[in-house]
C-alpha cells in the first residue's frame, strides 16, 4: 500500500491550484464574457519529446491557474496584499494573478546503473506550489509585461520523483531507474522570479503575416536557483497579440501563461535565445546544509529554442517548442536537448 498512499497525496496536491481559483468564484460568471473567463495551462515537458534521451533535466510538468480579469475576493485581497509591497512603479497596470502546482526531475544519463556516478548529474526531484502576479502594459506598438513568481516546495523524497519515474517506467515497460537512493536529501525549496519583456512589433504585413521580436531580461533568487538572464524570442505569424509567447517550465525562456481569446485559428512560429549567468543550480551544485552528491557546474548556460503556437476556437491554444541547452556542468560529454507541449484553456 506504499505507493498507491503516496500517489494519493500528490494527486490531491495536483488539484490544489484548480481548487483556489475556484474559491468564492463570481456567481455572474458567463461562458459568452471573456472579463469573467480564467485560464489554466497543462505543462509537460521530457527529454524524449526532444532528443529521444533520459538524461540531466528529464521531466517537468506544471499545472497553472490564472484569475480572470474580474477576480474573486479572495483573489481581490490577495493583489491589494501585493500592492502594499509592490512599488507602484513596477506594477502600474492593472494586474493578473496565477497559482502553480509543479513538479521537476533530474537523473544522470545511465539510469541503469545503481552505484554513485560522481561526475553526472544528481539524481533530484522538485516539487512546488507557487503563486505569480503579472502585469500588461499593450498600448501602442510597444508593449511590456512585468512577471513575479514566488515557488515554495521540497527536493529530495518527499518530492516523489522516484516514486513517480518508477512507475511511469514501470507501465510503459522501459527499463528501470536503479541509482534513486543517492539523490538529493530532503530540503525545503524556495525561489523568486522576476521578468520584465518589451514587445516591438514590425509594420511589416506580408499576405497577413507579421512579425515581433521581444527582448527580456530577468533573474532568480533563492536556494534552489539563483542566477540572472538575458533573452529574446522573435515571432512570425498571423495574429501576434494574443500572447507574450510560449510558457515553459523556469529557468527556461518563458513567456504568458494567459492569452486572449482570438477569432478563427491563429498561429505563429518562434525562435528564442537566453543567456543565464548562474549563481547556485541546487540541482547540480547539492544540498545546502549538508553533505550530498554534486557536480562542478558551469557559471554560463545558454538555451535555444524553436516552436510553434496556435489558438483555436477562441478559448483554446496549443503550442510544442523544442530546447536545445548548452552543457551546465563540467564533465557533461554534451549539451541536451528536450520537448515542452502546452494546452491552455479558457473557462
Amino acid at each position: 500500500m506504499k505507493f498507491p498512499l503516496k500517489f494519493f497525496c500528490v494527486s490531491i496536491l495536483l488539484l490544489l491550484p484548480l481548487a483556489l481559483m475556484a474559491w468564492e468564484a463570481p456567481a455572474q460568471a458567463s461562458s459568452d464574457d471573456p472579463d469573467l473567463e480564467r485560464i489554466v495551462n497543462f505543462q509537460l515537458e521530457n527529454d524524449l519529446f526532444g532528443g529521444g534521451t533520459d538524461r540531466h533535466y528529464t521531466h517537468g510538468s506544471r499545472i497553472s491557474v490564472f484569475s480572470s480579469e474580474e477576480p474573486t475576493k479572495f483573489e481581490e485581497d490577495f493583489k491589494n496584499d501585493l500592492d502594499s509591497y509592490i512599488p507602484k512603479e513596477l506594477w502600474p497596470e492593472s494586474k493578473r494573478i496565477g497559482f502553480i502546482l509543479g513538479q521537476n526531475m533530474f537523473t544522470p544519463e545511465d539510469i541503469s546503473r545503481s552505484d554513485l556516478i560522481e561526475d553526472d548529474q544528481p539524481y533530484a526531484g522538485w516539487l512546488y506550489l507557487g503563486a505569480l502576479v503579472v502585469t500588461e502594459n499593450s498600448s501602442g506598438d510597444k508593449s511590456y509585461l512585468n512577471t513575479l513568481e514566488i515557488n515554495i516546495g521540497m527536493i529530495g523524497p518527499a518530492a516523489q520523483a522516484e516514486v513517480i519515474q518508477t512507475e511511469v517506467h514501470r507501465i510503459k515497460g522501459i527499463p528501470l531507474p536503479n541509482g534513486w537512493e543517492h539523490q538529493l536529501e530532503n530540503e525545503p525549496g524556495f525561489v523568486l522570479y522576476y521578468e520584465h519583456k518589451r514587445n516591438f512589433r514590425t509594420e511589416a504585413d506580408v499576405s497577413g503575416v507579421k512579425a515581433d521580436i521581444m527582448p527580456s531580461a530577468g533573474f532568480a533568487l533563492g536556494n534552489v536557483y539563483t542566477y540572472g538572464t538575458l533573452g529574446a524570442l522573435v515571432r512570425i505569424g498571423n495574429n501576434l497579440q494574443g500572447d507574450y509567447g510560449p510558457p515553459l517550465i523556469r529557468p527556461g525562456l518563458s513567456g504568458s501563461g494567459f492569452f486572449k481569446r482570438q477569432k478563427g485559428f491563429n498561429w505563429y512560429l518562434f525562435a528564442g535565445v537566453q543567456c543565464r549567468a548562474m549563481g547556485r543550480n541546487i540541482f547540480l551544485d547539492g544540498n545546502s546544509f549538508q553533505k550530498s552528491h554534486s557536480v562542478s557546474k558551469k557559471i554560463l548556460v545558454g538555451d535555444l529554442q524553436v516552436g510553434f503556437m496556435v489558438t483555436f476556437y477562441e478559448r483554446y491554444r496549443l503550442g510544442f517548442t523544442n530546447v536545445y541547452r548548452t552543457k551546465e556542468f563540467k564533465g557533461q560529454r554534451e549539451g541536451d536537448e528536450f520537448g515542452s507541449i502546452n494546452l491552455s484553456i479558457r473557462w
